[in-house]
């Protein structure tokens, strides 16, 4: 009867080791990002309000409106936040066995509750962020904006799958090649031009229009600007392209990961 009492016991920690240890990372997550920091959330809402604001300020000055729509802010609203999504993931994603290092010699913490807490941490943070500013710009400014949930909520979750992706398949390349780190850096610089935050991809002239697609934010942003723009018909937009890159990264990622994740441990 002991026995079986401790096999039960043994198969219950073992079904709960996963949850517990995500929620341990995610709070010390939580504490190490922003509980240590004067402000906290409010430096992570400052940043896409300042980005915005640059911009409208910019652009306004020489443009009569916005490329599509009235509004100057909920414009590059629709392009900043999942640019900064996408940006925010990928990094914690990728520095995460890096971030968790001390807690990962524990048989009980693995690698995926590393990727798993920072996945909940960045989305919850990002997406809070993105539900204050939107809320705020459609309640100060007239937007003449319409919702369509059905676009935005693909566009955040090709945000999640690319983000998560790129930052996985990172996560193994930077920890075995240091120099890839600074490369991807250098690679990254531009990306807020050719996404298309600042300019609507539908202005730009060919070839260089095409070139660009070859880049999923533009069809991430693209989608969200579709959910705040009945009007706007965005044709060069795939979702199945954000989809498939991501999900093709995270496979390669997770695979390189699962094998070497002991040894990347040993080795920072």
């Amino acid at each position: 009867m002991a026995m079986s009492d401790f096999s039960v016991r043994s198969a219950e920690e073992r079904r709960f080791k996963t949850p517990r240890a995500v929620f341990a990372l995610l709070v010390r997550e939580i504490s190490t990002t922003y509980g240590r920091s004067p402000g906290g959330y409010f430096w992570a809402i400052m940043e896409p309000v300042l980005g915005i604001g640059l911009l409208t300020v910019v652009f306004s000055l020489v443009m009569r409106s916005p490329p599509i729509g009235v509004n100057f802010q909920i414009y590059y609203a629709t392009g900043m936040l999942p640019f900064l999504y996408y940006r925010d993931l990928e990094q914690k994603i990728q520095s995460s066995i890096r971030f968790s290092r001390a807690l990962l010699y524990y048989p009980s913490v693995t690698y995926m509750d590393s990727l798993i807490a920072r996945l909940i941490f960045s989305s919850m943070t990002q997406i809070m962020i993105g539900y204050l500013i939107i809320g705020a710009i459609i309640m100060i400014w007239e937007t003449r904006a319409s919702i369509t949930p059905g676009y935005v909520m693909s566009a955040v979750s090709a945000t999640i799958v690319l983000g998560v992706g790129v930052g996985a398949l990172n996560c193994y390349l930077t920890s075995v090649a240091p120099l890839w780190q600074q490369a991807w850096s250098v690679i990254n610089r531009p990306l807020l031009i050719v996404s298309g935050v600042i300019f609507l991809h539908d202005d730009i002239p060919e070839p260089w229009k095409t070139y660009l697609e070859w880049n999923p934010l533009v069809h991430i942003i693209g989608q969200m600007r579709r959910g705040f723009y009945p009007n706007y018909q965005g044709d060069y937009v795939s979702m199945v392209y954000p989809f498939l890159f991501g999900l093709i990264c995270l496979v390669i990622g997770l695979i390189l990961l699962n094998r070497f994740n002991r040894d990347i441990l040993n080795s920072l």
